[in-house]
């Protein structure tokens, strides 16, 4: 089964669009050094509900299987995109499941 990696961020107040842009195209690039990745997606909050509570960017990584997400949690350059990321977050949010 794939499995679906949603993660929701929430940026420190001092992180600027620039920065925030910097770590969405470095988080896009990640599908091209990780093998199992099958897709990959992002955006911004643009929902008129306001039930976001503070996360403004959502990304979404696809996964041929549990291996391939087990793998890429502590592969190398998804590690060193997260401690490129850490600075900047106020909050962040996971969540995954498997879907046919």
């Amino acid at each position: 089964m794939k499995v679906r990696h949603i993660v929701l961020v929430k940026f420190t107040e001092a992180t600027g669009p620039g920065k925030i842009a910097e770590l969405s195209q470095a988080f896009a690039e990640l599908p091209s050094r990780i093998p199992g990745i099958t897709s990959f997606e992002a955006g911004e909050n643009d929902s008129p509900e306001g039930l976001n509570h503070g996360f403004t960017h959502a990304f979404v990584v696809t996964f041929v299987d549990a291996a391939a997400r087990d793998a890429y949690l502590p592969h190398e350059q998804h590690q060193a995109f997260v401690e490129r990321l850490k600075p900047c977050l106020a909050d962040v949010l996971v969540v995954d499941y498997a879907h046919p």
